[in-house]
């Protein structure tokens, strides 16, 4: 690539995929312009980013199968320790509630957690699940998938500017994602 090419281009039909994988871009402008295009809005960013990449490179593109396991019923609202979490139970705001009642505002449904109810086989209870979660906090820092583009700039930047302020932070995000990927910087 040249340094003319070093602008962001516009989401058009004319891009080529290569060009469209060097930019960072919201999910709701890769919606607008798979719309606009013709083709599924479905999934993740990154296999959205995918197939309009496969679309504009004019290859076929294969949609990944999803191995989605049906739940036999969702958690109610009276929740205890010893409540058995049904195959297939989502991540919901009942639960959320829940682990936040027992363990503070920490709690987050990460990885690790969202893994953990994924593997449940309606023998697991919530104390089972709340073990997990302090169990899974004594690891440390865990992997941020890359469709968490912002999170993972967001922990580095800190690592390297740990007296730095939001707004610092945002500011080298804007120059961060506004650079092609194969010139961006260490954070």
């Amino acid at each position: 690539m040249t340094e003319a090419n070093s602008a962001r281009p516009l989401l058009e039909q004319t891009l080529t995929g290569a060009e469209l994988l060097r930019w960072y871009w919201l999910k709701d402008e890769l919606v607008d312009f798979a719309r606009a295009l013709g083709l599924g809005v479905g999934g993740g960013k990154e296999a959205l980013t995918t197939r309009i990449a496969a679309h504009l490179d004019g290859e076929e593109f294969h949609e990944a199968k999803v191995n989605r396991v049906t739940a036999r019923g969702q958690l109610g609202s009276r929740l205890t320790a010893d409540t058995v979490i049904p195959i297939g139970q989502r991540c919901s705001q009942n639960l959320r509630r829940w682990f936040d009642e027992q363990i503070g505002p920490s709690f987050r449904f990460n990885q690790e957690m969202r893994d953990f109810f994924a593997r449940t086989d309606g023998t697991q209870t919530l104390d089972d699940a709340l073990q997990h979660w302090h169990a899974t906090r004594e690891r440390g820092p865990n992997n941020i998938d890359r469709q968490f583009e912002f999170n993972r700039f967001t922990r580095a930047w800190h690592l390297h500017n740990p007296q730095g302020t939001r707004q610092e932070l945002l500011v080298a995000w804007a120059g961060y994602r506004a650079a092609p990927v194969d010139k961006r910087g260490r954070i």
